[in-house]
Order: C-alpha cells, then structure tokens, then sequence
C-alpha cells in the first residue's frame, strides 16, 4: 500500500514523526487553555444573553404601560391579517389561531413572548420581529386593534368523539381559573379559549406537555401532564364549542 503524502497517519507526516511525549503536551496544553477560557466566554455570553432578556422584559413592561392607540394599530394589523384575516378569526383547521377579540394585555404578553424566545413559532417570530413591530408601541397599538375586532370565521371544531371526557376534564381541572366555558379575564391577562379553533388548542396543549411552550407556567403543565391525549383532544373540542 502507498502511503499518503502529508496524511496524519503516515510515517512521512509531520504529526506522526513528532515525538509521543510531544503530542500528549500538546493536547495537555490545549486542554488547559480550554479550562481556563471557558469560564471566560461563559460570563460573556451569559452577560449578554442577560442584556438582552432585560431589555426585552423591559419592553414588555413598556407595551403594558403605554397608551395604546387602535387606529394607529389598523395600519399595523395589514401583516397580521395575511395569515389570521381582516376579522382576526385565524383558520379553521388550526394552523393560525384566532385572535379577535382577545384582551389587550394578553396579545401584548404573546406578541413579547414570540420577541423573546418564550414562544416558538417560525411565522410569528418572523412578523413580530422589530422588522414590522418596531418597539413598544407599535406592540401596544396593534394588540389594541385586533382586540376591537369582530370576528366572523367559524372556529373549527373536533370530531365529538372525546368530547364528554374533555368537558369533565376541563371542569374538574381547568375550569377553577378559567371558568366554566373558557372566556377570557383581561384583570388576569388570561385568554379568551371558547371559540378558539380546537387543533389549535389541542397543538398548544401538547406543546404544553412537551415543554415547547416556555412561556406556559410550570402549574400548566402540572395540570396537562395528569391527563392522557384523548382527555386533551376531548378538551380542545370542547372549549372551540363554547361561545
């Protein structure tokens, strides 16, 4: 067999006439310079990762105080209506949800959410980019108009099948803070469920459970993690039947 000109494992490379002793000091020296640089560059990131989770709760909170103003926000919905509709009533088979007619406080929280990686979703990471929502206010006007909104879309609803369960299931675990049908509580920035298409819901429970919703509370998934899929898709069906 020849050997390879300049290859590692050759005799004729110059890796493999160094000495033994030599190449294990190498790897030593390169093993201590990772120890000792590691600690380094794991302050700088975090610091900065820190900087950044700062100004982006910053500006959460900037968005729930500001005045916000619905007109202006109808100029801002025209990229949000390509995908949930000039109504705000999202699609029927669940791959954008409705959002006509949720509290103000609650689009301001989900919009900041998408900003700041606590929930994750290509389209509206993208839409909700400083791109097309440039701060605060933006946030605050056009969460103030998609709250006017009067939807007209049909919310899209399961096949019945678990329905009985998922409506004990809600009652007997959910209900306590959302109430007995799903509405929304804008004092307590909690959603407006009824209504909302039930494969959407379903996809968000189970992302709940996955843990793929890192802004859902650890009770949330407290709660989800006792119930089995069919109770989950039977909760779905339930609350896209409420008015």
């Amino acid at each position: 067999m020849h050997e390879v000109e300049g290859c590692a494992g050759s005799p004729r490379s110059p890796v493999a006439q160094r000495p033994a002793a030599a190449r294990r000091g190498t790897r030593r020296y390169a093993r201590t310079l990772c120890a000792l640089l590691a600690p380094a560059f794991a302050a700088m990131f975090g610091t900065a990762l820190a900087d950044v989770a700062a100004r982006n709760d910053s500006e959460l909170k900037a968005a729930l105080a500001a005045a916000p103003d619905a007109a202006r926000g109808a100029s801002l919905y025209g990229t949000c209506a390509a995908c949930h509709g000039p109504d705000g009533g999202g699609v029927a088979d669940g791959s954008i949800p409705a959002i006509a007619g949720q509290p103000q406080r609650v689009l301001v929280k989900q919009l900041a959410d998408f900003r700041r990686s606590q929930r994750l979703d290509v389209r509206m990471e993208h839409f909700a980019d400083r791109r097309h929502l440039g701060g605060a206010q933006d946030i605050a006007d056009v969460a103030a108009y998609a709250a006017t909104l009067s939807r007209t879309t049909a919310a899209g609803i399961g096949d019945g099948t678990m329905l009985a369960a998922g409506g004990r299931a809600w009652i007997g675990r959910c209900a306590g803070c959302h109430g007995g049908t799903g509405q929304a509580n804008a004092a307590r920035a909690l959603p407006r469920l009824a209504g909302q298409h039930a494969a959407y819901l379903e996809r968000q429970l189970l992302d709940t459970v996955a843990g793929r919703r890192p802004n859902m509370a650890a009770t949330h998934r407290g709660v989800l993690n006792g119930l089995d899929p069919a109770e989950i898709t039977g909760i779905a069906d339930y609350l896209s039947r409420m008015k």
